[in-house]
């Protein structure tokens, strides 16, 4: 069963996004670009690396470089029970 985006937060998760320059396979000197994104573990990123590896094994078009950036949106401690209420009118 696959976690939502709430509870892979929880666990630590952030979001991940790179910008992959690639080659294309039958024109060497243009570069595209493809933007990924996905919840992973910061520092050792296993899963934006595992896409690596998938890009290297299984796509045509050899990766020039990689830029990325990791965003912690909440954490454990964030969250915490409030108890109350407020009446308006």
């Amino acid at each position: 069963m696959q976690e939502n985006a709430t509870e892979l937060m929880l666990k630590g998760y952030g979001l991940t996004t790179a910008e992959f320059f690639y080659r294309m396979p039958d024109y060497r000197n243009v570069l595209n670009s493809f933007i990924w994104q996905e919840y992973d573990l910061a520092p050792d990123h296993p899963r934006l690396f595992g896409f690596i590896e998938f890009w290297q094994e299984k796509i045509e078009g050899p990766l020039h470089s990689v830029r990325f950036t990791h965003r912690t949106l909440i954490g454990p401690s964030e969250w915490r029970n409030v108890v109350g209420e407020f009446t308006l009118h």
